[in-house]
Parts: structure tokens; C-alpha cells; sequence
């Protein structure tokens, strides 16, 4: 199967620049590609992996990738999909999330400077001549069509800023400055992007008269209409920082199984016979599916051994055991003889006391296996079976308590 039709086999082909243009294009000879990235936080989210995904499958079929992390356009920020004005960040802000979101740009795309690069635009937008810059890029510019496209109209009953009237100008010239230097004649990215992109194609055809192709993607959502990637805590990020490996494999566990199919043809690189296989499996069976999945995504995005600790931790809290691989919570001396609704809210298994109050009313608490029944209770000195005890809240959540040194 061609990188194409795989591509469009699973998902990722929303809109081309010319579908047929484009596949003899990449069938031709291997070609450059480029995604974009601004570092407007120190860490990726589960949206953001889309157009990387793309770029590993078009790397496997022997293109090559640049990964431009927008150092220079993050200080100006992009207005698509955004109703205000984004934060205006520091340099030094910018700089450091360029460098965390570098490392996790790695866990996907193979970076050996000959199949795959990463550059920051900062390198040539920070030091242009804005003269030079209006005289040589922005007489190429349609003020009334730049009017025209979504992301400026929804903005304008809002308020655009100037700034961010030049975002498309910016990317553009990344497109013809990536064109000049290193061949790159293909850019990937959402949909929202679109309008960006062909601005960038056509600068390449008025500046270069050469030509340049683009490949968006759909906004990937969940089969009960919501943004895939978010949850009611809000985004999964990649940094197990602010989503925990085991967190971030619970996540790929609890997906609608309607969507089961869809997010393995799209987060993950197992052949697609085999994705039909698992997509196939009905009632009880589509958890042997959704593990697949969790277990693919967490170890591409964590490593190998995160996801087999996040694999046995899911097991052990569904059997209701103590395990190293559950997620830890050492208790510290002076929470000792709190109650359980203390425990419960600074392990973090509960938002507040007052959730974990409503929890044990509602009969959702256990300790080990015992239900816990009265907000009163305390942790038994004798509990911590071996130094240790899982308390569990519903099926989903559950932390292993230890003593602290």
C-alpha cells in the first residue's frame, strides 16, 4: 500500500492541495516534508500528536521530516481556533518550551539529521528587517483575501490584533525559507491550518515558480462529539508531569468503544489487517482491544517499562490489590489518624473532602476489599498489610497507600 492511501486508510487526509498531484509527488523520489509546532506550552497534548503521527508514516515510507518548533512565531501567536488574543510570552518562556517539547517530538519522529531534523524558526524571523520583510513577502498579500479566511472572520467581531495579522505572513515564509534550504515541498498539519498553508504554496509559486503541496487533517473527535485529548480534568498532555503515565493509559482505556477502531488506525503504527481484527471484537471482548491501544499509545509516548507498569497497575486495581505498580501515596506521620475523607482528597483519588464524602455515602470507597461505610473512619494501625493498602474509588481509581519513612 502506498503512504497515501495508508494515510487515508486511517483517518489522517482531510484536505490536499491536489490528491493525485500529490501521490505522484511522493511516489516520484523521497521528498521533504514539514510540520509545525509552537512551544505555546512546555509540553505537547494528545491533539497535537496527529500531524507527528502523519510524519512517522511518511518517514517510514522514506521521507524525510522537519519539525519546526515556532520559536519565532509563538511571539506572535497563531488566531486559528482561538477567540482572544493569546498570553504574549517571554523569550526565556519560549525558549524552554521549545527545548521540553523537542525531547517529546523525539519519542515519534526518528532525528538523525538525514530522515528527520528539528529547527526553530526563530533562527531567520527573529532577525528580519521588517522593510525588507513588508517589501520582499507582504506585496504578495490580498488584504481582502486574507479577510476571507475562517480564523480572521470569526476574530474580527472580536477584535484582531496586528499582531496576529501577520501570523500568516510568518508562516508562509517559514514554507518558502524551508523550500530554499532544504527542499522541503510538503507541509502537514490540522485543518485549521489550511489557509496558512496555502499561503505558503503560493508564495513558494511567486517567489521560487516552484511548487509546493499541503495535507491537512481533521479535527479528531470522540464518537460523543467531544475535542479527542480532553477529559473533564482537562488535556492529556504527554509530560508525566501533568499527565501520569498511568493516567495517560487509563485515558486510552476509558474511550467510548465506538472509537475503539478509529484511535488505533490514528495513535498507532500496527498494521492495519490487525487493527480490523481487534476492531471487530464485540461486548466484554473490546477491552482486549482497548488494552492494544493503551498499551501501543503509553509505550510510544512514555517508553516500554511506563507502559508495562501502567499495564499491571490497571490489572492490580481491578483485582483490588497492593502493587508497586499502582500509583503511590506515602503517608506522612501527621495524616496517620485522619480519616479516610482526608486520605482520599490529598492522594488525590477524590477532588475535595466533600467529594470523598459524597463518594463514601454513595458507596463507591473501598479499603483493600472492605467498603468503607462511615465518614469517620481511620486507617487501622493493623490495615497496611505488609507496609501497604490499596484504597479504591469506583472501578477506575485507586492509589497504594504507604507508611512514610
Amino acid at each position: 500500500m502506498q503512504v497515501l492511501e495508508e494515510l487515508d486508510a486511517r483517518g489522517f487526509i482531510q484536505q490536499t492541495t491536489g490528491l493525485d498531484s500529490l501521490r505522484e509527488h511522493l511516489d516520484q523520489e523521497p521528498r521533504t516534508l514539514y510540520v509545525g509546532i509552537d512551544p505555546t506550552a512546555d509540553s505537547l497534548h494528545v491533539g497535537h500528536t496527529i500531524p507527528l503521527l502523519a510524519a512517522a508514516l511518511l518517514q517510514r515510507a522514506g521521507h524525510k521530516v522537519v519539525v519546526v518548533i515556532g520559536g519565532g512565531t509563538a511571539m506572535v501567536g497563531d488566531p486559528s481556533g482561538k477567540t482572544e488574543l493569546r498570553a504574549m510570552l517571554s523569550v526565556d518562556e519560549i525558549q524552554a518550551n521549545a527545548r521540553a517539547i523537542e525531547r517529546q517530538v523525539g519519542r515519534l519522529i526518528t532525528l538523525d539529521d538525514d530522515r528527520g531534523r528539528v529547527i526553530d524558526n526563530a533562527e531567520w524571523l527573529r532577525s528580519l528587517g521588517y522593510i525588507n520583510f513588508l517589501r520582499e513577502i507582504g506585496r504578495h498579500f490580498s488584504v481582502n483575501r486574507m479577510l476571507t479566511v475562517e480564523a480572521y472572520k470569526q476574530r474580527l467581531e472580536r477584535g484582531l490584533s496586528f499582531i496576529e495579522f501577520n501570523y500568516q505572513l510568518l508562516q508562509a515564509y517559514d514554507f518558502l525559507v524551508l523550500y530554499r534550504r532544504w527542499g522541503v515541498t510538503l507541509q502537514i498539519g490540522g485543518d485549521d491550518q489550511w489557509a496558512n498553508i496555502l499561503a505558503g504554496t503560493d508564495l513558494i509559486r511567486r517567489e521560487e515558480q516552484g511548487q509546493a503541496h499541503g495535507l491537512t487533517f481533521p479535527l479528531v473527535t470522540t464518537a460523543s462529539g467531544a475535542k479527542m485529548g480532553k477529559t473533564a480534568k482537562g488535556a492529556v498532555w504527554l509530560d508525566p508531569a501533568r499527565t501520569p503515565p498511568f493516567d495517560f493509559y487509563q485515558y486510552w482505556i476509558n474511550i467510548d468503544d465506538r472509537d475503539v477502531g478509529r484511535m488505533l488506525r490514528l495513535f498507532t503504527l500496527l498494521p492495519l489487517d490487525e487493527i480490523a481484527t481487534l476492531e471487530a471484537l464485540q461486548g466484554a471482548a473490546i477491552n482486549q482491544a482497548k488494552r492494544r491501544l493503551a498499551y501501543e499509545v503509553t509505550a510510544r509516548m512514555h517508553g516500554v517499562e511506563q507502559a508495562e507498569r501502567a499495564h499491571r497497575a490497571a490489572g492490580a486495581m481491578v483485582a483490588g490489590q497492593a502493587t508497586a505498580a499502582l500509583p503511590t501515596f506515602q503517608v506522612p506521620a501527621a495524616l496517620r489518624g485522619e480519616t479516610l475523607v482526608v486520605l482520599l482528597a490529598e492522594s488525590g483519588l477524590c477532588k475535595s473532602r466533600g467529594d470523598a464524602r459524597r463518594q463514601i455515602q454513595g458507596g463507591a470507597v473501598r479499603l483493600n476489599n472492605d467498603k468503607v461505610l462511615t465518614l469517620d473512619a481511620t486507617l487501622p494501625a493493623d490495615v497496611l498489610s505488609e507496609g501497604e493498602a490499596v484504597l479504591r474509588v469506583g472501578k477506575k481509581k485507586a492509589a497504594r497507600l504507604v507508611l512514610h519513612p
